[in-house]
């Protein structure tokens, strides 16, 4: 027997489909806050040693180039870190060094700003410059200083483009991983 005001049923006589009990948004081990953007550090890191390589053998694969086969002086005029008795070593490290250096800018710029990448660039690309032009105020011969620019540029452009790779790969946009699920739904 049905009751015109019964709730469970319509003034027609079907059932309307009655919602399910409330579930738990979370469960209670995990944090009522999730950052949008999560970070795969790990990742990141092992792209930046990973670059950190290829921008040392860019760097030896350069020197070799412009030593060996354009018969140049890069030492006159290359400023770099000097812990080694030889110039080629000291290139090397640096190189490798400003990669390591550039995946810790990028993981602080990840903590830290609104839109680390565009902040990325902007400086690798004005560090870039820099590195270009330095060899330019250094004594030596133009060829030298040349080569040794170019050089610096390249590295500078093979850092930022991996680098920049890499932090495309290691950041996790949990807006994005939410919308890809109710799509899989």
């Amino acid at each position: 027997m049905s009751y015109p005001n019964d709730p469970i049923r319509r003034p027609d006589g079907t059932e309307p489909t009655r919602p399910l009990p409330a579930q738990p948004s979370e469960p209670a081990h995990e944090p009522a806050y999730k950052p949008r953007m999560v970070i795969d550090a790990p990742r990141l890191w092992s792209g930046g040693v990973a670059t950190a390589i290829v921008a040392a053998l860019l760097a030896w694969v350069g020197l070799l180039i412009i030593d060996g086969v354009l018969d140049l002086s890069p030492s006159k005029v290359a400023v770099v870190f000097s812990p080694f008795q030889s110039f080629t070593g000291n290139y090397v490290l640096t190189a490798a060094l400003a990669a390591i250096a550039a995946t810790g800018l990028a993981h602080l710029l990840y903590l830290s700003t609104p839109r680390p990448l565009t902040f990325f660039k902007w400086i690798v690309g004005l560090a870039t410059v820099a590195a270009t032009v330095v060899p330019f105020t250094r004594d030596g011969t133009m060829a030298d200083k040349v080569a040794v620019g170019v050089l610096n540029l390249v590295l500078g452009i093979c850092i930022g483009s991996l680098v920049s790779a890499v932090m495309a790969r290691t950041v996790v946009d949990r807006s994005q991983e939410v919308r890809a699920q109710r799509r899989i739904r």
